[in-house]
């Protein structure tokens, strides 16, 4: 079985709306087809982030567009599809009021934000009833790179570049800033899952337990109570569609099998098979593999409490 934790599709007034995406990510049918072909047999649907609340008027729009359109899949394919509501995050009290009804009414058992927002990332206290709500419920909390002037953007815009390492590094600088408000201990049961291994997380392991140490031998840093990679630890990682193998041992090395969900990327990325093949090719259990691919985020999903 196959649980992925990383697919995308989007309403086309979203699509008219926003810059770059076009109606390959409206095709559920296609999505359907590419499953079944690869023996996917479940998937979650989550918010690739978009511009269109520019033209549509409001994060509270886009929210409402997006999660009564993911809904109707979700009704017409429900052993095949789980939702992960978008909320408009500038508004705290809109935010928690569109969750009850995300998942109240119209069913969703996850919730999808952004790295960051205009600047603001999750560390920022407007989150902190959500967080209180979404571990009370067992929601876990996708977190998908900000692609609207991510870090960097301001100095660097290519066409290249943004995407490849702007994308990466806003994931990235989110972990750090929830490490550093000490979200991660505050919220222990808090379930986040961050897009593409967490960005640069995996390979700076070492970087922040060795500068923690030091900056705290001279009182420079605040104490955690621990070493950053102890709580790091905790978060859950998807693998975005990737085939390499050493981005997935590195994983491997701070997360553990048991908090790495495989995903897809679709329709971003294209070589699915290749994408389940590596996770084969790894030299773990056949019960790791099988955690990876679909019992780890089986496990989140059958834990929610709507």
């Amino acid at each position: 079985m196959i649980f992925d934790a990383h697919s995308h599709w989007l309403p086309e007034e979203i699509i008219r709306n926003a810059n770059f995406f076009n109606k390959s990510w409206s095709d559920i049918d296609s999505q359907l087809n590419m499953m079944d072909s690869l023996g996917i047999n479940r998937a979650i649907l989550s918010y690739p982030t978009t511009d269109a609340y520019v033209k549509v008027g409001s994060l509270k729009t886009v929210a409402r567009i997006y999660n009564d359109n993911v809904a109707k899949i979700i009704r017409k394919f429900p052993q095949r599809f789980v939702g992960a509501a978008v909320l408009p995050i500038d508004n705290q009290k809109l935010m928690l009021d569109e969750l009850k009804r995300a998942t109240k009414e119209l069913g969703f058992r996850a919730i999808s934000l952004s790295s960051s927002f205009e600047g603001v990332y999750l560390d920022d206290s407007r989150f902190e009833p959500l967080y209180t709500q979404a571990e009370r419920m067992n929601l876990p909390i996708f977190v998908h790179s900000q692609i609207v002037k991510p870090i960097g953007s301001e100095r660097v815009q290519d066409p290249l570049l943004t995407p490849v390492i702007e994308y990466i590094f806003d994931t990235t600088i989110c972990i750090g800033k929830l490490l550093m408000a000490e979200i991660f201990k505050k919220y222990p049961n808090l379930k986040f899952i961050f897009a593409y291994f967490g960005g640069v997380t995996p390979f700076i392991k070492h970087r922040y337990d060795a500068t923690y140490q030091m900056l705290r031998g001279i009182n420079f840093v605040k104490d955690l109570g621990d070493l950053p990679s102890e709580y790091l630890k905790r978060i859950y990682v998807d693998t975005s569609g990737d085939t390499t193998l050493a981005n997935f041992i590195s994983s491997l090395e701070l997360f553990g099998p048991e908090h790495i969900l495989w995903g897809s990327d679709y329709p971003a990325k294209k070589d699915f098979k290749g994408a389940i093949d590596i996770v084969q090719k790894l030299e773990i259990s056949s019960v790791d593999k099988e955690a990876i691919l679909s019992g780890n985020l089986e496990k989140m999903i059958n834990a929610v409490k709507l």
